[in-house]
């Protein structure tokens, strides 16, 4: 795939509720030229996800032995589950000249952006409220009150990370949202710095 600008890496944290998964799909509805980055979790699916389209589902002696080989960037326990993402389908993406998409929580950006080995921009997705977030959580009916009372504790102290990210964007207005979104990642693929090697033949240098 031809691009006039230098790939670059997404990366999408929000607190669990939050719509996150919602404007991703979204965003790849409305924007051409994205590749997802899937990670490896040791979590069970959930109902309607996908082997290798949501996450690659894997026990943890599996999570544990790439883990030991050094195969993933980052990884954390989250919830009591294992999430990891690996070298390999990050670096494939970019190399196919796809503007590679991350979907990780705050823990997994912050040691994604301390290695260094990426063109990264981050971007948090911020509930309106605490009350309209714990809401959207019951609504799901998927967790129980201990659950969502652990989701809520967890939002606090990453909504307090917000000011680590590169953008912030409030799902208020899914629509909104989710223009916000694109227009983030249409603005940065027009960032000289990624666009000017590539359209050097337009003018002669010296």
């Amino acid at each position: 795939m031809s691009s006039d600008h230098t790939p670059f890496l997404l990366v999408v944290s929000a607190p669990s509720g939050c719509g996150k998964t919602t404007l991703l799909k979204g965003l790849f509805e409305g924007v051409d030229g994205l590749g997802v980055s899937v990670s490896h979790t040791t979590r069970k699916p959930r109902s309607g996800e996908k082997e290798g389209v949501d996450y690659h589902f894997v026990s943890q002696p599996c999570f544990t032995q790439m883990q030991n080989a050094k195969q993933f960037v980052e990884f954390a326990c989250v919830h009591d589950n294992s999430y990891g993402t690996s070298r390999g389908s990050i670096g494939k993406l970019l190399d196919d000249g796809l503007d590679g998409v991350l979907d990780i929580d705050v823990q997994g950006m912050e040691e994604i952006k301390l290695t260094g080995m990426f063109d990264l921009v981050s971007v948090f997705i911020m509930p309106p409220s605490m009350e309209e977030l714990e809401s959207r959580l019951r609504k799901r009916q998927t967790d129980s009150d201990a659950v969502i009372r652990r989701r809520l504790e967890n939002a606090v102290s990453e909504i307090r990370k917000a000011h680590l990210y590169d953008y912030i964007v409030v799902n208020d207005n899914l629509s909104a949202a989710r223009e916000n979104l694109a227009a983030i990642v249409l603005a940065e693929r027009s960032r000289a710095s990624r666009t000017f090697l590539s359209l050097q033949h337009l003018v002669p240098f010296v």
